[in-house]
């Protein structure tokens, strides 16, 4: 029961990057210079999907906090730099983005524009600190509880931070590319080609980190998955800019999606049967089993979820269908 929960915790969580990260990738977008007609468009691509791919770190969320309830504290305590500047981040882009058309001056929607794009920021590296610093493990006192955030401030974890954010702006071009009129597609392709090399050498710099750092050798209980799960991330991205290259684009955005959602696998199976790594005792790491809440309480909570999932499923499958192809002019304007 615990390993079911846990598996969909992480797909909840995954399927949120993969969603929320090209929501973040078109904000960084914003900050390229762009002409205010092509930053509404870009806006507006994204724009009947932005609030309803919020919803699944919501359910996300309600999965920690039902069904790790011990897992959710000390993580929340452990990694409170990054979860806050994530969450900041979120209310950040989601503010900026329902605000900025709004003014009618130019120089005020300029201004919730960088909004938009500091926020994509802080959501992109607080999400990425969040995976370094579970990679990493973390340094609990002698009551067990994880207290302090000075282990959060590594080079490993900024690293991770980095490729995150840097794979989150391919998703937002990739995303572009399969959504905005095919006239200006060409040119966001080459923008999104020309991310994925800078994409690979952040993984890169996090990879060489992550074998240089005592910390994460000791964490990752299963280095041959972690291996061939980091290929897979990479392949995914050489898909991408293949797939670029020649014009297919819901190819590319496939390959660029599986690649965000890889780090969460990546991190939930290398680390198991532990969740959060004790960095000083390995005995005293907390394990996936001992996280979960007890049996009757989760058998109570698959009951209540057994409806939802199909739900959420459901309206996400529709939102996609409804809002297929890309934006013309006849396109309503969201924001």
């Amino acid at each position: 029961m615990e390993l079911a929960w846990y598996a969909l915790l992480g797909l909840f969580f995954a399927t949120y990057l993969v969603l929320g990260g090209y929501d973040y990738g078109v904000g960084l977008l914003l900050a390229r210079g762009a002409t205010p007609e092509a930053r509404r468009a870009a806006l507006n691509a994204v724009g009947p999907f932005f609030l309803g791919n919020e919803v699944w770190l919501v359910a996300a969320v309600g999965i920690l906090f039902g069904a790790f309830p011990t897992l959710e504290g000390e993580l929340l305590s452990g990694l409170y730099p990054a979860v806050l500047g994530a969450l900041a981040g979120v209310v950040l882009v989601t503010a900026g983005v329902q605000l900025r058309s709004r003014p009618r001056a130019g120089s005020a929607r300029a201004g919730w524009d960088r909004v938009i794009v500091s926020g994509s920021v802080l959501a992109a590296l607080g999400w990425g600190a969040v995976l370094g610093g579970l990679l990493q493990g973390v340094p609990p006192t002698a009551d067990g509880h994880v207290a302090g955030a000075g282990h959060l401030f590594t080079p490993f974890v900024a690293a991770v931070a980095l490729a995150t954010l840097a794979l989150i702006a391919v998703q937002g071009a990739t995303f572009l590319t399969l959504r905005l009129p095919a006239t200006h597609a060409p040119a966001v392709a080459r923008l999104a080609r020309g991310l994925v090399p800078a994409a690979l050498i952040a993984l890169a710099a996090a990879t060489v980190l992550g074998l240089l750092s005592d910390r994460v050798r000791a964490a990752v209980a299963r280095p041959t998955v972690a291996v061939l799960l980091l290929s897979a991330l990479v392949a995914a991205l050489l898909v991408a800019r293949a797939a670029l290259g020649r014009g297919r684009a819901g190819v590319a955005f496939a390959a660029t999606s599986a690649a965000l959602a890889l780090p969460v696998a990546l991190i939930g199976a290398a680390l198991w049967p532990r969740i959060l790594v004790s960095t000083v005792d390995p005995a005293a790491s907390l394990t996936v089993a001992d996280a979960a809440a007890s049996g009757p309480t989760l058998s109570l909570l698959g009951w209540l979820a057994l409806p939802l999932l199909p739900a959420l499923l459901g309206f996400q499958a529709m939102c996609w269908w409804v809002f297929r192809g890309r934006t013309d002019g006849r396109a309503p304007v969201y924001w």
